[in-house]
């Protein structure tokens, strides 16, 4: 075994892989601080109906090749504002996967309608589109799909299945916004789709969402839920100015992500027990707002998912245990589970991701997880049988 500290994880009296921790997010943005700057000298900041706001519900409509897009106050909000505008009412079924952002499961119930659980491709951990069809019924209204962790859903086979029962797609890109999937920009395979700018996301506007769609009654629709005298669901002008610039750079800086996603996975590609998440949807470029992998503590000798996320955690690297699946602690009267959920049970107790800003990051700083993780690795027997000492804070 190595003897020189730098060689040892923290955990175990070592020194740091990544001594930094983590990278900021948001980062310093020059063009971020001149519209701040634009935004105050012009007065927009503060104003109810600013230019920024129209700007952006522009560029978002464009960029995405849709004709419409209404922004709001979170990706939960765009969600509830989705549902509400393809008519789901209270008794109505509304299906999705097992293992999803809970704000999604939470939102249907507060529509008063039931949350439907299928399960999961057994090779990327999103929904699997073969099991959408099965879970169906009259009470059907709408399907809520997605692309989690670097997963991509293959949209062509949802809307197949959609198209012939009659029922609406929520596609929710909250995770990777300006990603590809089957050739088209996610969130525009659905009826409509759904962003987030919450203040960890790609793009971050510290709270914020938007539904994107090329249905004129759908949006139509979602504006008069938003009509009570002011809008309660609004997006600042503020918050419209610092994603304006941010838009700009999207593509660019998933290129920079994917390319730094690729270096990692190859590098990971020989560590027994992690697993990276494999895509079968073809002329699809993930987004990466998290990164994820399966992790098999049984081929790393019994080290725990908890324990092992700690360890690299204590390198000064952002990584976390995934969702708890949707099944998983609530009662079966708030759901109905459509067939076995046998991968979201796997998801559940062995999903790790990683979060995205080392993503923008060097190739120097990308190979710091790496060995972060080799360290644990390498270590795992010492790091099980080691007393768990107080967590080093890495956020």
């Amino acid at each position: 075994m190595p003897a020189d500290p730098a060689d040892r994880p923290v955990i175990l009296g070592g020194k740091p892989a990544r001594p930094a921790g983590p990278p900021a997010w948001p980062i310093n943005d020059a063009d971020v601080q001149e519209s701040l700057n634009a935004s105050f000298r012009d007065g927009s900041w503060g104003v109810y109906h600013g230019p920024n706001v129209e700007r952006l519900e522009q560029e978002l409509a464009r960029y995405h090749g849709v004709d419409f897009a209404l922004t709001c106050s979170s990706g939960t909000v765009a969600v509830e504002l989705a549902l509400r505008a393809i008519k789901v009412q209270p008794d109505d079924e509304v299906i999705l996967a097992a293992y999803d952002f809970p704000g999604n499961f939470l939102t249907v119930l507060a529509l008063g309608a039931r949350p439907v659980l299928v399960d999961l491709d057994s090779d990327n951990w999103n929904l699997d589109a073969e099991q959408l069809e099965a879970a169906m019924n009259s009470r059907t209204r709408a399907i809520i799909v997605s692309h989690l962790h670097g997963g991509v859903v293959r949209m062509s086979r949802v809307m197949e299945v959609a198209r012939r029962h009659g029922v609406p797609v929520v596609e929710d890109a909250a995770q990777m916004p300006g990603g590809q999937v089957e050739g088209r920009r996610a969130g525009t395979w659905g009826d409509v789709g759904t962003l987030s700018f919450g203040g960890s996301k790609l793009l971050s506007a510290g709270r914020g969402g938007a539904i994107i769609t090329a249905n004129r009654e759908i949006h139509h629709r979602a504006r008069l839920v938003c009509q009570r005298g002011s809008n309660p669901y609004a997006l600042s002008e503020l918050q419209a100015a610092v994603l304006l610039p941010q838009l700009a750079k999207l593509d660019a800086r998933n290129a920079i992500r994917a390319g730094n996603v690729k270096r990692l996975r190859d590098s990971l590609a020989g560590v027994a027990g992690l697993q990276a998440l494999q895509n079968s949807a073809v002329d699809s470029e993930p987004g990466y707002y998290k990164v994820g992998f399966k992790y098999e503590p049984g081929i790393l000798g019994d080290l725990s998912r908890e324990r092992f996320v700690e360890a690299v955690r204590a390198e000064g690297i952002a990584i976390d245990a995934g969702f708890r699946s949707l099944h998983v602690g609530r009662s079966t009267a708030r759901f109905r589970a459509a067939g076995n959920l046998a991968q979201a049970e796997k998801a559940h107790h062995a999903m790790i991701v990683l979060h995205h800003p080392v993503l923008l990051d060097g190739p120097a700083q990308i190979d710091e997880v790496v060995k972060a993780v080799n360290k644990i690795v390498t270590f795992r027997e010492a790091i099980q049988h080691e007393a768990s000492p107080s967590p080093r804070d890495s956020a």
